[in-house]
Parts: C-alpha cells; sequence; structure tokens
C-alpha cells in the first residue's frame, strides 16, 4: 500500500502549528517542493531549506506564529485535504471554489504542474483539487 505524501505533509505542518514549534521536517519529493515553494510564495511559511541526512533528502520549514498573543492559541495555518487516494477530486477552472472569498488557496495538480487556484483560472486550466489553505 502506497503512502499519501500530501496528507502526510499537511498533517505534520498542522501538528507542528498546533504545538507551537518553530520548524518542521518533512520528506522531501517534487510533489512536496512544489507545495511548500507555494506556502512560501503565499506567505504561509517564512523559510524553507533543503537538508540531507544519511542519503536522504528533508525540506525544514521555519512556520510564522503569532507574536504576542495573549490567551488561547490560535493556529495561523489552516490546511485540508480534499483529493485523496481513494477519491479523486477534479474541477475544471470555472468551477474552482474560493476559500473564504478569495483569503485562502486551493492548490492543484494540472497538466501545466501543481499551482494555485488564481494560477489555475489564468492560465484556464482545471485540475485535481489537492488541498485547501487559509
Amino acid at each position: 500500500m502506497g503512502r499519501d505524501t500530501i496528507a502526510e505533509i499537511i498533517t505534520s505542518i498542522r501538528n507542528a502549528d498546533m504545538n507551537r514549534k518553530g520548524t518542521v521536517r518533512i520528506a522531501w519529493t517534487n510533489i512536496t517542493e512544489n507545495i511548500v515553494k507555494i506556502l512560501l510564495r503565499e506567505g504561509f511559511i517564512q523559510n524553507v531549506r533543503k537538508h540531507r541526512e544519511n542519503q536522504q533528502y528533508f525540506l525544514v520549514l521555519t512556520l510564522q506564529h503569532r507574536r504576542n498573543s495573549k490567551g488561547p492559541y490560535g493556529t495561523v495555518l489552516n490546511l485540508k485535504r480534499i483529493s485523496r487516494p481513494g477519491l479523486r477530486i477534479y474541477s475544471n477552472y470555472q468551477r474552482i471554489p474560493k476559500i473564504l472569498g478569495g483569503m485562502g488557496i486551493v492548490i492543484l495538480s494540472t497538466s501545466q504542474g501543481i499551482m494555485t487556484d488564481r494560477e489555475a483560472r489564468l492560465e484556464r486550466i482545471g485540475g485535481e483539487i489537492l488541498c485547501y489553505i487559509w
């Protein structure tokens, strides 16, 4: 049985964010690198660096946290996996959902590579909806 690397990334980032961890280490693949680049470009994480250990590569992410927050901790990052190996969800460019009225992003896997919902609408390409981030 295969591993769902996208779900592992999302879970690792969500758990680190909820526990106020500054960094999280995830396994490197081409898909994870493209998703992390989108997160960095959209401002959901601060920094990314590639780390090699025992012939394997890892991505070390530096997360953003709300500083000076007194009271209950609110997560900065909300991630939700949509398409999964048992149930793939596809959409054309006209029906790509808008998260929080455009405040969040949808990450899609298209024929042109992994991109956000805004880029897919501009390119007029649909694809598999991987996850929502807000």
